[in-house]
């Protein structure tokens, strides 16, 4: 038997991955009663990533009501090439601290667990980053998230400046030729 999310697959464009399962007890007169909290990511690995959280007295429902939850909660991150971000960012929630940078072509994704999972639903290929503070899952997804919140792309950047995108982006190399030559 195939469990949800695998099924979910199959018939739509997302991807989504199970980043924690959390087992809680609550003490009732004939024993204890078991739950579960499942945190997942999904994405379309095309730019688009969201993240949800699902509690039930089953893994597999905990894990269907994550799943619905991330798809509903989809944001849109702006990447350079299809493969990076487009500027380093950092980004914080709680106790958790990330730093997240753009990478050259063939880094591959410098993760560690569930900004890994973050990254591979989003479609990134080629990004280091670095987790401070907390290791804890879901503050770690909400900081990662609240980082990817505030990139922008040249097009945005052009747009509120009133500028093209080539004087924003041809900046950067034209700039570091004339320290070049005066340096």
């Amino acid at each position: 038997m195939m469990r949800p999310d695998q099924q979910e697959r199959g018939d739509s464009e997302f991807v989504d991955k199970l980043v924690h399962i959390n087992r809680v007890a609550k003490v009732v007169k004939g024993g204890r009663r078991f739950g579960f909290a499942a945190l997942v990511v999904a994405g379309d690995q095309k730019g688009r990533v969201g993240y949800g959280h699902g509690k039930a007295r089953e893994v597999p429902e905990a894990i269907r009501k994550a799943t619905e939850a991330a798809k509903r909660n989809m944001i849109r991150v702006p990447l350079r090439e299809g493969r990076t971000l487009h500027h380093d960012v950092n980004g914080h929630f709680g106790a958790g601290h990330v730093v997240l940078r753009s990478a050259s072509a063939g880094t591959g994704i410098i993760a560690g667990g569930p900004m890994r999972a973050v990254f591979e639903t989003l479609g990134v290929q080629d990004v280091v980053t670095k987790s401070v503070g907390t290791s804890n899952p879901y503050n770690m997804v909400k900081a990662t998230f609240e980082a990817l919140k505030n990139m922008t792309s040249p097009r945005q950047v052009a747009a509120k400046r009133g500028k093209k995108v080539s004087e924003i982006v041809g900046r950067r190399s034209s700039d570091a030729a004339k320290e070049n030559a005066d340096g």
